[in-house]
């Protein structure tokens, strides 16, 4: 039986139904309702930031050379003319000043990968001080986590293929800091690198397949898994009229959630190739080929790492001995027992909480911080202490330049470190508490009078007052004696 014609469109649809079944899950999918309000467009921007990605990727990867053979530059930058460089420097230059909209795709793909990771982080946040990641989203949130994990791993991967200076030095820290696991770490190195440091002709490749299709595969697959598992659970969704543990208040998928989505889209791949045609990133000619034995260039590596790269710089020069041997090198504290530490106690936040409040039932509205002075108290600290770590690995500079010498940025910032969480804590519990108590809602509505003209010629002010539920949705007002008018 051959298809009816494509201006059938009724018969069409009927006659894909009848072979594939379709038609009750476009059905279900169409009516499904997103709740309305801003927060949940954080997770949708990651979901069209790793869209761009991809599709910007796969345009730059005809055009790169996963090499490290050495060549001579003979492209049109006049500085680095007839310079010994490798084939993947002299292809990533290619591709950012000879190829068309090269460039442009070229920053707009690195904007994209600092997107991707930043959304991600205020979405978790979104989730964490929401209390979100209560049962039954428990698991949908180490989903997310895992994917912030290996979205830090693709973007370090992407950012050091290039073998420029700043690539280099960050796969010299990278190397540091694996070959200081104990007992394995030669022979992790060794494997991932394929020699000593800096490696192999074959670890190039390796970190062009990892960042081009091994982690993006891993990572899309826990997008679907994700949107799938919310799909069926239905979103979350903040307390209000009508809204119930049972039901979703929203807007439905078709036709209005499908077309503000696709405008969200717009606007994003819209802004990223803004920003890749008109700011600057990782200018790799300014930046030349890695050499192993040039120590420093100015640059900084990309802000996900700066936490990292602080942990590194903040911790005290220890390295326990045993008979005479280094058992624990200095980088392992920083590098591994850092990220390990917040990783870990974010993965195991749901199962403390429950444990703590004895609250193991599920829960579909959503808290407010406020709701819940204690965890949004500790959430801000934790954010607070791994906040001025990052600071700590990225201010250096800018520091140093106003004449703060660098040894004691590094004692300011240990003692900040210890200190700022503390009286976060503090704070953020006092004002959640005041906040519950008052149900107000300071950073809503306007101030001001709304004036009504009167038939006499005066006027009549009508002066906002708040509703005594103090929800922040509407407000009643008083009516004023009215004025003459001058």
């Amino acid at each position: 039986m051959s298809p009816p014609p494509a201006t059938s469109g009724p018969e069409t649809v009927r006659w894909v139904d009848e072979r594939l079944g379709a038609a009750s899950v476009v059905k279900k999918a169409f009516r499904y309702v997103f709740p309305d309000h801003w927060s949940f467009l954080l997770g949708e921007i990651a979901l069209y930031a790793f869209t761009f990605l991809i599709l910007s990727g796969t345009y730059l990867a005809l055009f790169f050379e996963p090499s490290t053979g050495e060549t001579h530059y003979t492209g049109t930058y006049a500085p680095l003319a007839g310079q010994p460089v490798s084939e993947a420097f002299n292809s990533t230059l290619h591709i950012s000043l000879n190829l068309p909209a090269g460039l442009v795709l070229r920053q707009a793909h690195h904007w994209a990968a600092d997107l991707f990771l930043a959304a991600i982080v205020i979405h978790l946040m979104r989730i964490f001080f929401t209390g979100a990641f209560r049962k039954p989203r428990d698991f949908n949130y180490f989903i997310g986590l895992t994917m912030l994990g290996l979205g830090m791993l693709e973007g370090f991967c992407g950012y050091s293929l290039p073998d420029d200076l700043l690539s280099g030095m960050g796969l010299a820290i990278a190397y540091g800091v694996v070959m200081s696991i104990p007992l394995l770490g030669g022979k992790i190195a060794f494997l991932i690198w394929g020699g000593q440091f800096p490696g192999s002709p074959a670890f190039e490749p390796r970190l062009f397949i990892a960042h081009v299709f091994i982690l993006p595969a891993i990572i899309g697959l826990l997008i679907a898994i994700h949107l799938a598992i919310i799909m069926r659970q239905h979103h979350a969704q903040f307390p209000g009229p009508g809204r119930t543990e049972k039901n979703v208040v929203g807007t439905p998928m078709w036709p209005a959630y499908a077309l503000r989505s696709l405008g969200l889209f717009a606007a994003v791949a819209a802004v990223l190739v803004l920003l890749g045609g008109l700011v600057q990133i990782n200018p790799i000619w300014q930046w030349g080929a890695f050499d192993p034995w040039q120590g420093t260039n100015g640059a900084q590596p990309d802000w996900y790492l700066g936490w990292l790269l602080g942990a590194l710089r903040l911790m005290p020069g220890v390295e326990p001995q045993l008979f005479g041997k280094t058992i624990l090198p200095n980088p392992f504290f920083g590098g591994l027992v850092f990220p390990t530490f917040v990783f870990a106690a974010l993965y195991s936040w749901p199962w403390l909480e429950r444990k703590i409040t004895r609250d193991a039932r599920r829960h579909d509205l959503l808290d407010r911080p406020r709701d819940n002075p204690w965890r949004t108290a500790l959430g801000a600290a934790f954010f607070t202490w791994v906040a001025t770590i990052f600071v700590a690995g990225s201010a250096d500079r800018i520091l140093v330049r106003v004449g703060f010498p660098y040894p004691s940025q590094i004692w300011f910032f240990r003692i900040f470190a210890l200190l700022a969480p503390i009286v976060v804590f503090i704070l953020t519990r006092r004002i959640c508490r005041e906040l519950l108590a008052s149900e107000s809602h300071p950073l809503r509505g306007w101030s001001g009078t709304v004036v009504r003209r009167t038939p006499g010629g005066g006027f009549s002010a009508l002066e906002p007052v708040r509703s005594e539920a103090q929800n922040g949705d509407a407000a009643s007002t008083v009516e004023r004696e009215p004025t003459p008018s001058g």
